[in-house]
């Protein structure tokens, strides 16, 4: 065994082998892979072997069809099977919900390239000719599905890996990992210790272990997931010989079961409501090649509406029932890069989709870890989107839901309850009392809208417009002609300070730095010039600023903010999350309001747009900055939690003689599209760059050198290859969701990135991407954008619909 490597990869199963093989494919030879027992001796050996492209994420679907069609290049190289049987799949709708679901798949697949087509039952049933009609609406086709071996998939990455100079070492026990003052890394195992540059934490059921070696405690948990397979049945046997084809794959909704062909029966699965997770605590180090006991009475009312659903499987004698373990984070997509903190340190784990998403996790792990950059969009599966609020209990209850969930609908105002309320702000109460009916941003409790005197304070969910529509309305139309008030504790906060503050800041972000009393809007980017971060940044003082971005993004941004540390100790940042809590105000008669409890002159000519003040507010010591997300005048006031309630209180008495109402984030991001405001993770994603992302008045080539510059200067010079635009929608009662295709006389030219309705302009509004050529295109229905199946007219905009000029923001 090598006692020094440049990577040890810890786990055999299918994503470590996966790891392993495209850090070799990519120039590093280096490396091993260490595991405790044989190969796929935790999830991937008793794996059901199907795979898919179509994802919920359209940047996880680009890396699943990669996977799909990585598998023939491993069997060319590695001389192992994966005996792939690419049958095509469906998935069956049992209600009209359900089909808009499909609806909305089959367009998002469109931009994707994805060839998913809409059918009948009765084409269906041709290719599955055990299902029963009467049960089902409609169905969607994928060519692009199927199953393998999980075993030899397995052993073909590893085989290829080793044919490209990586060693791989069975029976080999990691019992401990120390960091050296140098930043390598000894794995201490039970044959010997390595010292390595870089570790991969690809443990599988024993993720969580691996990560408590080093401090940490990895969002994941284990779930027993049960499928059985049958005995030879006539139904298969017959379809085989008159057509020549396998039965296709098959998801049912109704049913939440999957099912395919397995020998000359059939292989049936569930996600069961009756779920259990396995070893919540700690996964035991001698568990292996063992599957768990069996526990149909747990599954039964699945298996009843399976055997309704398709008949034949109830005359079908049950050969073998499989229940084992698999991995989980609380969202179901896998945790994947570098842990903050930890130098060198990387995961790659919580795959439950191994054998669709394994080999496209290898290639942007090994991306990263070679390039600095994972060289896809991987937000969704990037460890960095949780943060220290994840704990082992709040992991169990989110795990649990999104496993019982697994085939249901997520619409797109649903908000689910497993864990909640966490985490919440002093005036959680007083929201809940006023009709508020909270969503989860990141853990923490936000008001999202808030329901009328005598309404219901709760979703009614649908991808339609719903019941917060006209309440959403009302609290537009009281920002805009008046005053409204909503929290914003959800923003990320951080501090940063030191003599090298402005130069550290200077560094990272396109933007000047502001002067003090001053605040700047700023993109950051990563060296090949994309856009990482959105950030307001106000300067209190010499050596210290205060920084305003995405929640969701905390930890991400942390993990380059500290990267980036000069190491001379001339800059300190700190995360100050709830530390500071937040209200803004904003509506034409905002200042008035603040006037009244503000302790310093906020007239316009004394507390200019875009200024930042540390004053007094309601007595209690404020930073607030002069500026605001709806676009029109507005004022964010920023506290420690203990003024929060002492503040709202003051502003709202205030606020009583200019008719002063509470919004939510729904308002927020509704008026938001009136001003064609992009947002993060939307609009601004590590796919796009600042001057195709219109942010290019933000970006200042000719000063001091930053991260991206020259990446930036070229996408200027050659200028952008994509425009992101606006549009207005001839809507009917649906509005976009993001992901859908835009369509320009009969070709899909690009997509949608959000959108939603406009109620102070009372128009159906969306944003998204097209190639650059087609930006100028303003003429009246000149596009369409789909909606739930239906093209629906658009006209793209070139100027914000309200307050084009942007007068209220400076009144």
């Amino acid at each position: 065994m090598k006692s020094h490597t440049q990577v040890v990869v810890i786990g055999g199963g299918v994503v470590g082998c996966s790891v392993l093989y495209h850090l070799t494919k990519l120039g590093w030879t280096d490396v091993v892979l260490v595991e405790r027992s044989e190969l796929t001796s935790g999830s991937s050996w008793h794996a059901a072997g199907g795979f898919h492209t179509l994802n919920g994420d359209p940047n996880v679907s680009q890396l699943q069809s990669y996977t799909v069609d990585l598998y023939k290049e491993l069997e060319e190289i590695s001389g192992q099977s994966c005996s792939l049987h690419l049958t095509g799949g469906v998935m069956l709708a049992d209600t009209p919900e359900r089909m808009d679901f499909l609806r909305l798949a089959q367009a998002k697949g469109r931009y994707l390239g994805m060839d998913l087509e809409l059918i009948s039952v009765s084409e269906a049933k041709k290719m599955f000719p055990i299902l029963d009609e009467k049960y089902f609406i409609g169905a969607l086709w994928d060519p692009i599905e199927g199953h393998l071996d999980p075993s030899g998939t397995t052993h073909a990455y590893a085989k290829a890996a080793r044919i490209n100079g990586a060693e791989i070492y069975r029976h080999t026990k990691v019992e401990e990992m120390v960091q050296t003052p140098e930043g390598t890394w000894d794995v201490i195992t039970d044959k010997g210790t390595i010292r390595a540059e870089h570790v991969v934490n690809a443990g599988g059921l024993w993720a969580r272990e691996c990560g408590r070696m080093v401090g940490i405690e990895l969002p994941v948990l284990a779930m027993e997931h049960m499928y059985l397979l049958t005995d030879e049945m006539p139904e298969v046997v017959a379809h085989n010989e008159a057509t020549g084809k396998e039965l296709i794959g098959v998801l049912d909704f109704g049913g939440e079961i999957y099912t395919r062909q397995e020998g000359k029966g059939m292989l049936l699965g569930t996600y069961e409501q009756n779920c259990r997770p396995w070893s919540p605590k700690e996964t035991p180090w001698d568990f292996g090649h063992e599957l768990l006991a069996p526990d149909l009475d747990r599954i039964s009312p699945e298996l009843e509406v399976g055997f309704e659903h398709f008949p034949a499987l109830q005359n079908a004698g049950i050969k073998q029932i499989i229940n084992g373990p698999f991995t989980f984070a609380p969202d179901g997509n896998p945790l994947v890069g570098p842990v903050r903190g930890l130098k060198n340190y990387w995961v790659a784990c919580g795959v439950m989709a191994g054998f669709s998403q394994g080999g496209g996790v290898g290639l942007t792990l090994a991306n990263w870890m070679i390039d600095g950059d994972p060289g896809y969009d991987i937000w969704g599966m990037d460890v960095a989107r949780y943060g220290d609020w994840a704990t082992l209990a709040y992991t169990n209850k989110k795990v649990q839901e999104n496993y019982s969930r697994r085939f249901r609908i997520r619409f797109p105002n649903e908000e689910l309850p497993a864990g909640r309320p966490h985490q919440t702000t002093p005036l959680y109460d007083k929201m809940l009392a006023q009709g508020a009916v909270m969503g989860d941003s990141w853990g923490l409790e936000t008001p999202l809208w808030f329901a009328p005197d005598g309404e219901k304070a709760e979703d009614v969910v649908s991808f339609r417009r719903s019941n917060d529509f006209d309440a959403i309305g009302a609290e537009c139309r009281a920002v805009r002609t008046g005053v409204g008030i909503t929290e914003i504790a959800n923003f990320a906060k951080y501090k940063i300070t030191g003599a090298g503050a402005e130069d550290y800041l200077s560094y990272l972000m396109t933007n000047t730095m502001p002067k003090v009393g001053r605040i700047v809007l700023t993109p950051m980017l990563n060296e090949a010039g994309k856009l990482i971060g959105d950030f307001t940044i106000a300067r209190a003082n010499d050596e210290t600023f205060y920084m305003f971005g995405s929640s969701q993004a905390e930890v991400y941004h942390m993990r380059w903010f500290e990267k980036h540390l000069p190491d001379d100790g001339s800059v300190a940042i700190e995360a100050i999350n709830l530390g500071l809590v937040g209200l803004s105000i904003a509506g034409p008669r905002a200042r008035d309001v603040l006037a009244k409890v503000a302790g310093d002159d906020v007239s316009n000519d004394a507390f200019r747009f875009m200024d930042f003040r540390e004053m007094d507010v309601a007595n209690a010591p404020c930073k607030v900055n002069r500026i605001s997300y709806t676009g029109d005048l507005g004022y964010e006031i920023w506290m420690t939690p203990e003024y929060e309630r002492q503040v709202y209180t003051a502003l709202m008495k205030a606020g009583a003689e200019f008719g002063i109402q509470n919004f939510g984030m729904r308002a927020l991001l509704a008026m938001r599209l009136e001003k064609n405001f992009g947002t993060w993770f939307r609009e601004f994603r590590p796919i796009y760059g600042p001057f195709e992302a219109d942010l290019g008045r933000f970006v200042k080539l000719g000063k001091n050198n930053f991260i991206g510059q020259e990446a930036a200067r070229r996408e200027f010079e050659d200028g952008p290859k994509r425009s992101r635009v606006s549009f207005v929608i001839d809507a009917l009662d649906a509005d976009v969701m993001g992901d859908e295709p835009i369509w320009h006389e009969n070709d899909v030219i690009g997509w949608i990135t959000s959108g939603g309705y406009a109620h102070h302009i009372e128009k159906s509004l969306a944003q998204g991407y097209v190639p650059t050529e087609f930006s100028v295109k303003t003429d009246n229905g000149a596009f369409e954008i789909e909606i739930l199946g239906e093209r629906r007219k658009a006209t793209l905009i070139t100027d914000p619909l309200f307050d084009p000029k942007a007068e209220r923001m400076r009144m």
